[in-house]
């Protein structure tokens, strides 16, 4: 470890030491090469053994280190981190992983919206149908508008409607964990782009609810975000 690394204690030692501990390890950067020792790291790092011990106990929690006896404190493979924690998550996206990271959480966004949309459809058609309806009009005069920011804010409200009106509050909990994430990713966007397609693509998924269609409405959400470039979306083979 260089020494030029050392962290900015401005926002809390502890906090300021797990941050610069779990962006080092995320990156590759610390642990590697062996397993890592406390007393060569509170050294470093200038901390007490009470914050190193604190910090790696933090990051053991999230599945990124293991202290085993006789074996010491040692970086875990990726398998078993748990890459849904909002902390990993930061940390990965201002990394190398950012990326990937994007690429996997957009995926998942993938899996959740649509079949959030059928449920949606299924469970709330009158109440939702409204709200979306009134998204989607919003989005239509922001477009004509070139207004940018109120297209993004209409988009994002009309797709957190739909994921909350599931009835899955499960769903909804992790929908929430992927549109921050994507959020984290420097540069990235997970919102529709403003265009007629959007707008069109968007009121398909509106119509689809109001029939209480729920095939209907996930394979238009399939399509929304397709055609928003949210991930690209394979082909079924016939």
């Amino acid at each position: 470890m260089n020494k030029s690394t050392a962290f900015n204690r401005g926002r809390g030692l502890h906090g300021q030491l797990l941050h610069h501990l779990g962006q080092l390890i995320v990156s590759g950067d610390l642990g590697a090469d062996g397993p890592l020792v406390s007393d060569e790291m509170g050294e470093h790092f200038g901390v007490s053994r009470t914050v190193l011990r604190e910090a790696l106990r933090v990051l053991e929690a999230k599945g990124l280190i293991s202290a085993r006896p006789k074996l010491g404190t040692r970086v875990q493979p990726m398998s078993d981190w748990s890459l849904l924690d909002p902390d990993i998550i930061a940390w990965r996206a201002t990394g190398s992983q950012g990326n990937t990271q994007h690429r996997e959480l957009s995926e998942l966004r993938c899996m959740i919206e649509p079949f959030a949309a059928r449920l949606a459809a299924s469970h709330q058609p009158e109440e939702l149908h409204q709200e979306l309806a009134t998204a989607v009009t919003v989005m239509d005069r922001a477009l004509r508008r070139s207004d940018r920011f109120v297209f993004a804010r209409a988009d994002a409200e009309f797709h957190a409607a739909v994921v909350r009106a599931s009835g899955n509050r499960t769903l909804e909990h992790l929908s929430g964990i992927v549109s921050d994430g994507l959020d984290s990713t420097v540069g990235s966007t997970q919102g529709c782009q403003p265009s007629k397609s959007s707008v069109e693509h968007h009121s398909t998924v509106v119509h689809a609810v109001s029939r209480q269609d729920g095939a209907g409405a996930e394979a238009a959400m399939c399509e929304l975000l397709a055609d928003c470039a949210v991930v690209a979306i394979p082909e079924q083979q016939a």
